[in-house]
């Protein structure tokens, strides 16, 4: 008899939204990712009655409109203890505001793991539910976001509350 454990399993729903389509996962009853058009996203089964997934999509519909700052879901994103540590982190910088990485870095009191930091940055499956987008270089340059630089751009324009122009 074999002892292998069977990994969970992952429901989709796809969505649109001003940056183009997003794929939401959940599994365990917790979203578990959000990936733009330009990401690979794990394999998964549609469910597009998945409660989990209903509420991420109307919290996003709210997000975009510009009347929800924080998201109020369970959450069960996949990685290291470092990575966790890091996501965890991001949930801290406040709606409309950036951190440096050596800024989030010093958050979880690894100051000199910046590097580190931006690898766990890139690493993040719930882009925008947890704001990976609000990280910018030391100087305020616009470095590597997973979802593409224009999306990154548009979110924190969207969250600066500058007129948006929808694509």
């Amino acid at each position: 008899m074999s002892t292998r454990t069977t990994a969970p399993l992952l429901t989709t729903l796809e969505v649109s939204s001003p940056l183009g389509p997003l794929r939401l996962l959940a599994c365990d009853g917790a979203l578990c990712g959000v990936y733009m058009n330009i990401q690979n996203a794990p394999p998964a089964t549609s469910d597009p009655d998945d409660p989990v997934l209903q509420r991420a999509a109307e919290q996003l519909r709210e997000y975009f409109a510009g009347t929800r700052r924080d998201f109020d879901l369970p959450l069960r994103p996949r990685g290291t203890e470092f990575q966790q540590t890091v996501w965890r982190a991001l949930l801290e910088i406040p709606y409309g505001v950036t951190r440096s990485y050596a800024e989030l870095a010093a958050a979880i009191r690894r100051p000199t793991a910046c590097r580190a930091v931006g690898g766990a940055n890139g690493k993040n499956p719930l882009g925008i539910v947890v704001p990976c987008h609000r990280v910018i270089g030391h100087h305020g340059a616009l470095t590597g976001y997973a979802g593409g630089h224009n999306n990154k751009r548009w979110l924190l324009t969207h969250e600066a509350g500058a007129p948006l122009v929808l694509r």
